[in-house]
């Protein structure tokens, strides 16, 4: 089975009943009912739906089943929808999820809404959705019940009663989870339903959400508009950044009418920082991907709005040539990837899945632009237009996207040439050190960058000093502007990150003046203790996680902070190390000043028979030493790398090469020598 740890862990699934994993809410107590019969025949999946990636409003990842989830709420969605733009920028789907049902069924075997929470009916919420120009979606399960723990009545064996219910009302959207299935197969089941909803004769986009345990991808293409390629998507950049990789493979199955659906939208929710949730955004736009909005519009800040209200990236992903962007290059966490329009020019997303600001590039002829004197750059964050020679480049922040529309076209002069800023040198700062640092300002377009300046400024009471020119009067295409600064944080800066920010302003041939900005960060350090040091008690610079924070000296444990075991592994119990779940990233200082680190590493034992991880260790950026896949049926292993001279460690826990799959991950007695 393949999950994420997202609504429960591995030890609370045990009673689910050929269900490894939840679509959208929690564990169903298992239930015995009869297989469904034969169906009558039906027309195929209506080739009309869906022609682009469906977009709307899903409430699970805000509310799951609390009592603020009711009619009161689903028209306010709506009416947010038409007075904030989002109507007008795409998005038409209010989709319902789970426990908008009673328990129980009434005596003709109908499926009753909850009278508490939607006390008009489901009938008069789509009324209400479709007054507004709007359309309607509601949750059931391929079960006999739902995922949530209450028992809400699934549809196996009920497929066309209940499929008739969701016409009758007025149901647009069906979305169609996996729990309680009693091992019947998936595309019977799901075949089923597809007919069943057919035989109403109401167009209603069907979600098949059996969470890619069955390759979906490979025979659904004929069964609904969209399929999950993955479990269920959490509020943290390891579970983004792990289901985007699940998802990016999978491009040569999508076009109209047939989606691969990485999930919904955290976007706003609070788990992640706006930069990640504009990568979060920008990525599922890139890979066509359906954009339903998880959080609560009744409370989103402005950058949430901005972020899914942007229509340039909603453009890409609502492209009506329906391809899903291919990946171009990843190493090193950079990744290009780059999505084919209908206009013949391409969407290409420079994607950071570092800690560090990283340099990205590609060229046009990369992504598949044909050869050409120059092209047309948009940047899409930016809404502004360049020109460019043919490299795509930017220093991209930190778990940071950017996202450009390049294409050949004649009219490219009319438009400034591209800069990229830059730096070299690392942003770690010891307190009372100067650090030294070195910009640079390179021109990417055809035309010339002329009266070229450029700038560094830190936080208030740090000294940001040049050491060399900040300016030139012009810079022809490729040349670089190189500034060397000294910078300095007070004596007694408390460790963390800092903002540092890089502006570049330069003119056009035309006189156009441009000013470009680049944020980045600094961080504070101090130099890491003499001797051995544990690093379960030493500061990192930074930690990313797959399920819960990284613990220290324990395991893993379920989703909160100090929830973690004892670190046990094959029986051993181990006092001190880190409790990572796959995907994980954690750092450390070494300041150049230490030799090695080692650790025993494997997967708990709390995770039973399931599991696979394999663990790496890199010195600036340069892998020292690998595991290999370890499973829980193997013992853990000792691992030693040299890091002589190195600035940074990081340790780092995959998922071994066949997804996330309850990868609860130790570093016992991981200790740092200097």
């Amino acid at each position: 089975m393949r999950h994420l740890h997202t609504r429960t862990t591995r030890r609370s699934l045990l009673g689910a009943l050929a269900a490894g994993a939840l679509c959208a809410t929690g564990l169903a107590a298992p239930a015995a009912v009869a297989a469904p019969g034969a169906a009558p025949a039906a027309p195929a999946v209506d080739a009309g739906l869906a022609l682009t990636p469906p977009m709307g409003f899903n409430n699970w990842n805000s509310t799951h089943c609390r009592a603020d989830f009711n009619e009161a709420m689903v028209k306010g969605i709506a009416d947010i929808f038409v007075e904030r733009g989002l109507k007008d920028a795409g998005y038409e789907y209010v989709n319902l999820d789970d426990c908008w049902a009673l328990p129980s069924r009434d005596a003709n075997g109908k499926l009753v809404p909850d009278p508490v929470r939607f006390p008009g009916g489901i009938k008069a919420v789509a009324d209400y959705v479709h007054a507004k120009g709007l359309k309607l979606g509601i949750y059931t399960s391929a079960g006999s019940k739902t995922c949530n723990s209450a028992g809400f009545p699934g549809a196996l064996g009920h497929e066309y009663s209940d499929a008739q219910q969701f016409a009758d009302w007025g149901v647009d959207y069906l979305k169609y989870d996996n729990c309680n299935n009693q091992g019947v197969d998936a595309k019977q089941r799901y075949t089923t339903m597809r007919d069943a909803l057919a035989a109403t004769g109401r167009p209603i986009v069907y979600s098949i959400c059996e969470w890619g345990e069955n390759k979906p991808w490979e025979w659904a293409a004929d069964v609904g508009q969209l399929w999950r390629t993955t479990g269920d998507i959490s509020d943290n950049w390891g579970s983004m950044l792990s289901i985007l990789k699940q998802n990016l493979p999978l491009a040569p199955h999508a076009g109209p009418g047939r989606w691969n659906d990485p999930d919904m939208l955290e976007v706003g929710n609070g788990g992640m920082t706006d930069t990640e949730y504009r990568s979060h955004f920008s990525m599922w736009a890139v890979m066509a991907a359906p954009l339903l909005i998880g959080s609560d519009l009744r409370s989103a800040s402005e950058e949430t709005f901005d972020i899914l209200g942007n229509r340039e990236v909603i453009a890409v992903d609502q492209d009506p040539l329906g391809k899903q962007g291919a990946v171009v290059s990843s190493a090193g966490g950079r990744w290009v990837v780059a999505k084919e329009m209908r206009d013949g020019s391409r969407a290409v997303a420079l994607f950071n899945e570092s800690g560090s600001a990283q340099r990205i590039t590609t060229s046009a002829t990369a992504v598949g632009l044909p050869d050409a004197d120059a092209y047309t750059m948009r940047d899409l964050w930016q809404h502004r237009s360049y020109n460019t020679a043919g490299t795509i480049s930017a220093t991209v922040p930190a778990h940071g996207t950017v996202v450009v529309r390049v294409q050949a076209d004649g009219r490219w002069a009319q438009h400034p040439p591209a800069v990229e800023l830059g730096l070299e040198g690392g942003t770690l700062v010891e307190a009372g050190r100067a650090a030294a640092l070195t910009s640079t300002v390179t021109d990417l377009g055809r035309t010339a960058a002329k009266r070229v300046s450029v700038a560094l400024t830190g936080p208030e009471g740090w000294s940001v000093k040049a050491t060399s020119p900040t300016s030139s009067p012009s810079l022809p295409t490729g040349r670089s502007l190189r500034t060397k600064w000294a910078v300095r944080a007070p004596a007694g800066t408390p460790v963390g990150s800092y903002g540092l920010t890089l502006k570049a302003s330069y003119r056009s041939p035309t006189g156009v003046r441009v000013d470009s900005v680049l944020p980045l960060s600094a961080t504070v350090v101090v130099p890491p203790p003499s001797g051995t040091s544990g690093l379960g008690d030493l500061a990192w610079l930074s930690a990313t996680n797959g399920w819960g924070p990284v613990e220290r000296n324990t395991s893993n444990g379920e989703s909160d902070a100090g929830d973690g075991n004892p670190i046990t592994m094959g029986g051993v119990v181990y006092g001190t190390g880190l409790g990572v779940h796959a995907e994980s990233a954690v750092e450390y200082y070494a300041g150049g000043a230490c030799e090695a680190v080692t650790a025993r590493v494997g997967v708990d034992d709390e995770e039973g028979a399931d599991g696979t991880v394999a663990f790496e260790i890199w010195a600036d950026g340069v892998k020292a030493a690998s595991s290999g896949v370890l499973t829980n049926a193997m013992p853990d292993r000792p691992i030693t790398a040299d890091v002589t001279g190195a600035q940074v460690v990081r340790l780092v826990a995959t998922d071994g090469g066949d997804g996330i799959t309850s990868d609860h991950g130790d570093w016992a007695e991981a200790r740092l020598s200097c």
